[in-house]
Parts: C-alpha cells; structure tokens; sequence
C-alpha cells in the first residue's frame, strides 16, 4: 500500500526537497505551509495553513498519517536575549515547538492506536550547542530535541519510532541574507570542515532513510548533518 507522508513548512528549502525526494520513490505527499503551492510531480496535495493559528483545518483535512515530517521552522538573525522582544520569543517558539508539538500530538493517537508511525522533527545543531541561532531560536531547538527524546521513551514500546534531523548551514530560502554582499555565507563555508553549505536534498535523503523500515533498532536519536562543523 502507498504510505502517507505530511511535511509541513513544504514550499521551500528542506521541506520541499524533501516532498520531492518522497513523490520520487512513490510516497503519498501532503504538505501544509504559509505560503504558496509549490509545483512538484506525483501524488502531492497542498493545504495553505499558519501553523501558528487553528490547526483544525489541517486535522479535518488530513486525519491520519504513516509519517509525520515537522520541518517548518523561522530563524532569528541570531539575535542575543537584549535584542529579542516578547513577539519574537513568542513567534519562534510557536513554530518550532508549539506547532510540531500539537500536530504530533494529533497525529500520535492514530499511530498509537494503529501500533506504527514515524515522527521526524527538524531539530539544528542549535539543538545540541549555542551559536547555532540567536537566543530565541536555540532555546526552541533545545526544547523541540527534548520533545523529540521524551516522546520516543514514551511510545517506544507502542510501535511509534521519533527522530530528529540536526542540520548546521543548509542553502535554503531562510538563509538567502547569508549568501548577499557582506553576509556570512562565505564565512561559514570556510569553517565548515567539508568547506561548503549542505544542501535541502541531502537532509531529505536521510529523513528518507530513517522513514524506510531500515533503522527499525534506532529510537530518539537526534541526527547531525553538518559537514563536521561541531566536531571543532
């Protein structure tokens, strides 16, 4: 049978590489995001939707899922805690956490009840050390891994298996500012063991893998994609 993937945050950068690499090996696709369709191949369905708003739209029009992607996130110019309002934290924290939370939340009981589902947030090397962000965006990256941990130990032993994506610098449309005159772009790259930004598709390629029935003996971990940027 065709398995069911929801990725959210799907029109640009990972999310939609991912959409793309899961319609090319024959995946259901449906994708949620605020801004507009994007064109891909394959069984794909779009559903245009603030995650930070009333998410029952999404659960009417979607009630069950084989896989749940959670890769829509916002960055904050790594901004330090003097220069972060209330809105700011508050915006941040209701993407990268509140919404992966109650959307798994929602789509957990289904998988619970039908003993199978795959969870995989997008968390950051942000997750695991500072610098990753400013203060807002590495304080929801820590919360979003230990969401990811605890639910795994939770429903481990339900069949339900949740992971994390870890990535550092990924050429997306969030991190286009880099890439302009006087941006960290080339910065970046230089310290970057590898010597360059990873791209969409090779985060996509290991959320594929981890939603292929391969790694049936991992649970909760929190994978690093980063060209070795934290081995410094």
């Amino acid at each position: 049978m065709t398995k069911t993937a929801l990725i959210t945050g799907v029109s640009s950068g990972i999310g939609l590489a991912q959409a793309r690499l899961f319609l090319e090996n024959g995946w259901r696709v449906y994708g949620v995001d605020k801004q507009a369709q994007p064109v891909l191949e394959g069984d794909f369905h779009f559903l245009e939707l603030d995650l930070t708003g009333d998410l029952s739209p999404l659960f009417d029009w979607l009630p069950q899922v084989d896989l749940l992607l959670n890769t829509a996130g916002v960055l904050d110019d790594y901004k330090p805690l003097l220069e972060t309002s209330d809105e700011a934290w508050e915006q941040l924290f209701s993407v990268n956490l509140l919404a992966a939370m109650k959307i798994s939340r929602f789509y957990l009981s289904e998988m619970v009840e039908n003993k199978a589902g795959i969870i995989i947030n997008m968390c950051s090397i942000a997750s695991n050390l500072a610098g990753g962000g400013g203060a807002a965006y590495t304080a929801s990256k820590h919360a979003l891994a230990g969401l990811t941990k605890q639910v795994a130990l939770d429903y481990a032993d339900k069949g339900i298996q949740v992971f994390g994506l870890a990535p550092g610098a990924v050429k997306t449309q969030m991190t286009a500012a880099d890439f302009e005159p006087g941006g960290l772009a080339d910065w970046v790259a230089d310290q970057t063991p590898i010597k360059r930004w990873l791209e969409p598709k090779e985060v996509a390629e290991v959320s594929l893998f981890l939603a292929s029935g391969q790694a049936q003996a991992m649970q909760g971990q929190i994978l690093t994609l980063d060209g070795g940027w934290s081995l410094k």
